[in-house]
């Protein structure tokens, strides 16, 4: 098999959605000990008057993550028909899987509040210069409706700031906070969720309005929380060893600015999949990994098959599928390959059985007790609902060879980057709108 033909995490599942509806609650997940990744990739269709912005927050994922994942693709003004693609499956980080687990270079909160539960939201992180402590502390207060007293970083570049501002439309902490050991540095939600997914704050992780209200009446006060930073995931799925690599910082700023994004592969790339690969190092394909490692789509590509031991490859927990979302019986897996070694795309694929819908599910959840109170086996609220890992993938499908395919225009030289139109990219000052 070559590398053309490898496939994408889409071949895990892929479903096409019609409709778009109100925004979408985190999937629950329930992950054994040995699942490697969760959720399945999805495919979008472009209605009248979508923009990236609204459709990422519709599939509760990042506004970078839609456009790492769809590059060339006018964000504000897509084409009524395109298809998109929805990157929501998730290689989960190399980190115990206890309490809060926040992965920056993924921009990507994993919640585990008890043996075999998982919850996962797209987050906002600290702008470039602003960076979240890679280190481990713990939730210590829960504020709803929090009032937000300008730190000092900020009180130095707005001076002119009142000296607090209080719950309402204007409360850049949004409805709810959660207090963590370091001073200044909070998990709250946003008057701004068009920043979910980007690099937008001083240090502060900021979630979508209706994820930091799932997220906080499910955490208690002294529950973990561990910040870092692995924007390159490789696990055995399957069979097959996949791989995803997440765009930086400076990257995630050009390409949410509509600016060409400078190739630059992530540092340990190889020592990670390497790592991954265990004896069955000498099967990858590392020209796809390093393929991988320049266009940081965030998606979950195969490069090599055949675990070195054990099963062959590692469970996926999918989630519960959206109202409105159905499995298309054959539907293209994207071109990953570079502008510099173009090769036939991957072809059609049948779903797995186990990615069908489920149905719309109750994404709701009663508040855990008490703001300030340590609570006892820290998330002890119950999950609405929850699919166990052997509803994900069974088998991999054989994928068909394609034509080649036109390079995607993210990639080409920096001076045949699109021009920013405050008509239509309302992106252009979005540093300044976003940073607080």
């Amino acid at each position: 098999m070559t590398s053309a033909q490898r496939a994408l995490g889409c071949a895990l599942a892929t479903a096409v959605v019609a409709l778009l509806t109100a925004p979408a609650m985190a999937a629950d997940f329930v992950v054994a000990p040995d699942t490697k990744a969760v959720g399945q990739v999805q495919t979008y269709v472009v209605q009248q008057g979508d923009n990236f912005a609204d459709i990422a927050r519709k599939f509760d994922i990042g506004y970078t993550e839609m456009m790492a994942a769809n590059p060339g693709v006018a964000p504000w003004t897509p084409p009524v028909g395109q298809t998109l693609y929805i990157p929501s499956l998730y290689i989960l980080p190399n980190a115990p899987r206890q309490g809060i687990v926040i992965d920056l270079g993924e921009r990507r909160l994993y919640y585990f509040p008890r043996d075999g539960a998982m919850q996962t939201y797209p987050i906002g992180i600290g702008a470039i210069g602003f960076d979240t402590p890679h280190a481990t502390t713990k939730v210590v207060r829960k504020e709803p409706n929090p009032v937000w007293i300008p730190p000092p970083s900020i009180r130095a570049e707005q001076p002119d700031l009142p000296a607090q501002i209080g719950p309402g439309p204007d409360d850049p902490l949004g409805d709810y906070a959660l207090r963590l050991g370091w001073p200044n540095y909070l998990i709250h939600g946003t008057n701004k969720p068009d920043g979910v997914g980007r690099n937008v704050s001083h240090g502060c992780i900021h979630l979508y309005p209706e994820d930091i209200q799932k997220l906080f009446n499910s955490v208690a006060v002294g529950t973990p929380v561990r910040v870092i930073d692995q924007p390159v995931q490789a696990a055995w799925i399957q069979g097959g060893l996949y791989v995803e690599a997440h765009p930086s910082k400076d990257q995630a700023d050009q390409i949410d600015t509509e600016q060409a994004m400078t190739p630059d592969p992530p540092t340990g790339l190889r020592e990670t999949v390497s790592a991954a690969a265990g004896d069955a190092a000498q099967a990858v394909d590392w020209n796809t990994v390093d393929q991988i490692g320049v266009q940081r789509t965030g998606l979950p590509v195969e490069v090599a098959q055949g675990a070195p031991s054990g099963p062959a490859g590692e469970p996926v927990a999918s989630a519960p599928a959206q109202d409105n979302v159905a499995v298309d019986a054959a539907t293209s897996v994207p071109d990953v390959t570079p502008a510099s070694a173009p090769v036939p795309i991957f072809g059609t694929l049948q779903p797995p059985p186990g990615m069908a819908p489920q149905g719309p599910q109750d994404a709701s959840m009663p508040e855990a007790p008490g703001y300030d109170t340590p609570q006892t086996g820290y998330g002890d609220a119950a999950t609405a609902s929850q699919v166990p890992a052997d509803q994900g993938v069974e088998d991999l499908q054989a994928l068909k060879a394609a034509p080649a395919a036109t390079p995607p225009a993210s990639y080409a030289a920096p001076d045949a980057a699109p021009a920013n139109s405050p008509d239509t990219d309302p992106n252009a000052a979005y540093n300044a709108q976003f940073k607080n």
